[in-house]
C-alpha cells in the first residue's frame, strides 16, 4: 500500500518467482534470489549495476532453475541492448 507521497508504507511486501510469478512466502526455504551482472556490450566491462532475479523452490525442485535463469538473463540482455538504442 502507498501512502499520499507515493512511498510503500507495507511492513511486509513479499517477492514474487521472476519466472513462475508465484509468491515467494516465508515457508519457501528453497527459493533463491540471484544478482547477475550487468556489463557494457561494446568493452565488456561491469557498468556497476546489476539485475535480481528471484527462484522459487518449485522451480529448482523441478531442476529448471538453470534453464530459468539462462532465459531470464537472455531476456534483460536483449532488453538492455534495445534500451541503449
Amino acid at each position: 500500500m502507498q501512502n499520499e507521497n507515493g512511498e510503500n508504507v507495507d511492513l511486509y511486501v513479499p517477492r514474487k518467482c521472476s519466472w513462475t510469478k508465484r509468491l515467494l512466502t516465508a515457508k519457501d526455504h528453497g527459493s533463491v534470489q540471484i544478482n547477475v551482472a550487468n556489463i557494457d556490450p561494446v568493452t565488456g566491462v561491469y557498468t556497476k549495476e546489476d539485475s535480481t532475479f528471484a527462484l522459487s523452490g518449485y522451480v529448482r525442485f523441478r531442476s529448471e532453475g538453470d534453464m530459468a535463469l539462462s532465459e531470464l538473463v537472455k531476456k534483460n540482455d536483449a532488453q538492455m541492448l534495445t534500451a541503449q538504442e
